[in-house]
């Protein structure tokens, strides 16, 4: 992992005697996820606020508001998880639902390229509109949300799937770590629509920000404190421990969160988790950039199509030729059915 910041385990003392401020040390910026390390509490996490990349993503496909909300948190959980990745690969979060937003697809492909995509019923979903009903569990319904870890080729997949009855993304994200993981995890995300004056005029841009904060002590002790479920300890050890309650502290500190603090670009990563955190000492590592890429490419569609049988390439052929576009990226590749005519 990079080196730390210069401002990195400002402890108490230290904060009384120097004062530091915060435009002393640099700052990662938009569409990059920031990891840091509260070890007095023995906390990692990472924290994001995705701005003119997300934007572009939602904006390629003009969603409907509700619709581009849920994909824009599903932007925010993917980049989160997927940049914890230690290995060349990908995270795929996706979800398979009944409800009017039948499926949310985002991936991360380490290290930076994320992609995204929504699918879903417009009738349905304008019904819902129009009734005012346009909560995540309304537009999700119920179904199922697929974490999944891919390292590629000649590797098995590891997938987390957890259920979805009613709960939003954030509850969904929660259960995964608690049942598939075993490790305290909390996280929190915020989307909005922010006015941005420019020189056409202002304009509306999307952004969403979030944090997520896992448990991870060292010590046997905070491994098996009370306020933890599903510790690795026998509970009648617990007595002979002082409480320890630093995963109590910890999610009392992320719930002073305002969802607007996860999204105002005049607060950023950095001095959000100071604001967190100042009082233990927080370790700020380096960004970690996000980009808007999809992995598609001409070269990819053609050898798909070179496997069609004649009659295929005869019924995708529309107006003399074949025209594909990219679910994600909304890209359009054109080929020439000749390119693909069976000896």
């Amino acid at each position: 992992m990079a080196a730390p910041r210069s401002f990195v385990m400002l402890e108490t003392q230290t904060l009384a005697e120097h004062k530091p401020q915060l435009g002393e040390f640099g700052f990662a910026g938009d569409d990059h996820v920031v990891p840091y390390e509260v070890a007095p509490l023995d906390v990692r996490g990472r924290t994001v606020q995705l701005g003119p990349m997300l934007d572009a993503i939602l904006s390629r496909h003009n969603y409907p508001e509700p619709v581009a909300r849920l994909l824009a948190e599903a932007c925010v959980l993917t980049v989160l998880l997927g940049t914890s990745l230690k290995f060349e690969g990908k995270f795929i979060l996706q979800t398979r639902t009944d409800g009017p937003v039948d499926m949310l697809v985002a991936d991360f492909t380490t290290p930076n390229a994320l992609r995204a995509y929504a699918r879903f019923d417009a009738d349905r979903l304008q019904a819902l509109i129009a009734a005012g009903e346009t909560s995540q569990q309304a537009l999700l319904g119920n179904g199922v949300l697929a974490l999944t870890i891919d390292q590629g080729a000649h590797t098995q997949r590891y997938q987390g799937i957890v259920q979805l009855d009613g709960t939003s993304l954030e509850d969904a994200a929660r259960t995964y770590f608690r049942q598939s993981e075993q490790i305290p995890t909390d996280i929190k995300m915020s989307v909005a629509k922010l006015v941005t004056p420019g020189p056409g005029g202002a304009r509306e841009q999307w952004r969403a920000g979030g944090i997520l904060a896992q448990f991870l002590p060292q010590a046997p002790e905070r491994m098996r404190i009370p306020d933890i479920s599903g510790g690795d300890g026998d509970d009648r050890e617990l007595t002979d421990h002082p409480a320890d309650n630093s995963w109590q502290e910890l999610l009392a500190l992320l719930g002073t969160i305002e969802p607007t603090e996860l999204i105002d670009p005049t607060v950023g990563a950095e001095r959000l988790l100071y604001r967190l955190f100042h009082e233990h000492g927080v370790r700020v590592f380096r960004g970690v950039p996000v980009d808007d890429q999809c992995s598609c490419s001409r070269e990819k569609i053609h050898g798909i199509l070179q496997g069609f049988s004649a009659e295929e390439i005869k019924d995708s052929t529309e107006e003399g030729g074949i025209h594909v576009a990219c679910e994600f990226c909304s890209t359009q590749y054109d080929f020439d059915p000749a390119e693909f005519a069976v000896e």
